[in-house]
């Protein structure tokens, strides 16, 4: 009885891992997308969603991301404002 069982949990497993790679481009689509107000705030609205766009291209971004963690950012940030405090 425990082959039968056995079996029945691997196939169940392995049904389960198929969905779930069939699944990923379709979250890490929606994740970017979450994120596209964060990166317009941050890089502006043309880089900001340039930048989306690629993130969120199955593949493409996985890749992207992977480079610009040893290059650095390909599309910079906005220059900071910094306000000087004025006494009172």
């Amino acid at each position: 009885m425990t082959g039968i069982l056995r079996r029945i949990i691997r196939a169940g497993a392995a049904r389960l891992a198929v969905k779930a790679a069939k699944s990923m481009p379709i979250v890490g689509a929606a994740v970017a997308i979450g994120l596209v107000v964060y990166e317009v705030r941050k890089k502006g609205l043309i880089k900001g969603v340039v930048n989306t766009a690629l993130d969120a291209t199955p593949f493409l971004g996985a890749t992207k991301n992977a480079i610009e963690m040893v290059t650095g950012d390909w599309l910079s940030d906005k220059p900071t404002i910094t306000h000087k405090h004025r006494p009172h």
